[in-house]
């Protein structure tokens, strides 16, 4: 048999936040699946510069978060293959991997109409300081446009080092919030700026999540954990990312062609917590229908069983449900239960029948058919993707 020659790739990806952690973890699972890399690598922070022994470094790939054109200066310099896992800089011509923006503002979408949200707003940073912050924020703006609702605006300065104008900012952002008609559902950019979010509702003394909802990017638990309450995030599969950007990397230093387009990894899901824990509806005939349908979907309860729970006829309630929801009481069964399977085709190992039993399908031939309806491919189309 051949043997496979041994690489020598620089890792230029920062350890201190836990997008960037999560990306190494991808990397070291690609290197441990296929065991003929060897790394170099230092701890380092994102705006760090170039380390100096990237300095006449003669190796056969890099993997670099770039962030600012020195570091991007100092990769191309060294004439190995580069993928970037940063995506700030689009005129370097080499090939990146990351987030799919457009995708994470579905699911932020989703996720608040779930909750039965009519307004909604985004807090994040200047046009052009950061593409994807821009990109991130321009899809979720369309996405709640598209569907016929307003969407308000928040641009938040770059953190300045006094604690003035750390002060000043955070009333300004106060002062907005307070401005904002209620219930409203606010979508930031990333954790950071959720926490701020969370920071200036506190200050303009507006209840969260009971006015305001709050929904964050990244999903890094630190952040997400010691906000008040804590803030739920989407998750960026980070870990993935990185393999799959491991994966292209092995592919450009054995002489494949680079991929025409970025390479974009839709998110894992929402990491759901107590800044988005409402319904924003007074209609307590339907919180009481929803919070029975998410306790009970996968236990294969039909419309009838809602109706029963909630005593009341389905001329009554439906189109009550479908005006806060946007959908009917079965669709809602159905989302929910597609929902739990696409969560235990991403986290576990467990069969198809197995897995349609626990999420109320008597039949796995007809959770095959309503996944496919639902998602536009199989089960075993998702979870192949959902691994790679």
């Amino acid at each position: 048999m051949k043997s496979v020659p041994r690489r020598r790739v620089a890792l230029l990806i920062e350890t201190s936040r836990a997008y960037g952690r999560g990306l190494v973890r991808g990397v070291a699972k690609y290197v441990q699946e296929h065991g003929h890399w060897m790394i170099d690598f230092t701890p380092r922070g994102l705006t760090d510069p170039p380390p100096l022994w990237l300095r006449g470094w003669q190796g056969d790939g890099i993997l670099a978060r770039i962030n600012d054109y020195r570091m991007a200066e100092a990769v191309l310099r060294t004439g190995a293959p580069v993928v970037d896992l940063r995506r700030v800089l689009v005129d370097l011509g080499v090939p990146t991997v990351g987030p799919d923006d457009r995708a994470i503002a579905q699911l932020a979408w989703e996720h608040f109409r779930e909750h039965g949200f009519r307004q909604f707003a985004i807090c994040g940073m200047p046009r052009r300081l950061q593409p994807p912050m821009d990109r991130r924020q321009e899809y979720f703006r369309q996405i709640v446009q598209s569907h016929g609702y307003l969407c308000k605006g928040f641009c938040l300065r770059p953190r300045r080092h006094s604690s003035e104008a750390w002060e000043e900012e955070q009333e300004r952002l106060a002062q907005w919030i307070r401005g904002l008609a209620k219930p409203v559902a606010i979508y930031t950019c990333n954790d950071d700026y959720g926490m701020r979010v969370l920071d200036a509702c506190r200050r303009a003394g507006v209840p969260v999540p009971d006015a305001v909802a709050v929904l964050g990017v990244g999903n890094d638990e630190c952040l997400c954990h010691v906000s008040t309450p804590p803030l739920s995030s989407i998750d960026l599969d980070a870990e993935r990312i990185g393999y799959r950007a491991a994966q292209l990397l092995d592919r450009l230093m054995a002489g494949k062609l680079p991929p025409k387009h970025p390479v974009l990894i839709p998110p894992r899901g929402v990491v759901a917590r107590a800044s988005t824990d409402v319904l924003a509806t007074e209609d307590e005939d339907v919180v009481r229908a929803v919070r029975f349908i998410r306790e009970h979907a996968c236990q294969g309860i039909r419309t009838v069983d809602v109706l029963e729970h909630v005593a009341m006829s389905r001329a009554a309630l439906e189109g009550r449900f479908k005006t806060v929801l946007g959908r009917t009481i079965a669709q809602e069964i159905r989302h929910r239960q597609i929902q739990r399977v696409k969560q235990l085709l991403r986290e576990t190992d467990m069969p198809l029948k197995q897995i349609a039993l626990q999420t109320g399908f008597r039949y796995t031939e007809y959770m095959i058919r309503a996944f496919r309806q639902a998602t536009g491919m199989t089960p075993k189309q998702y979870r192949k993707t959902s691994g790679e």
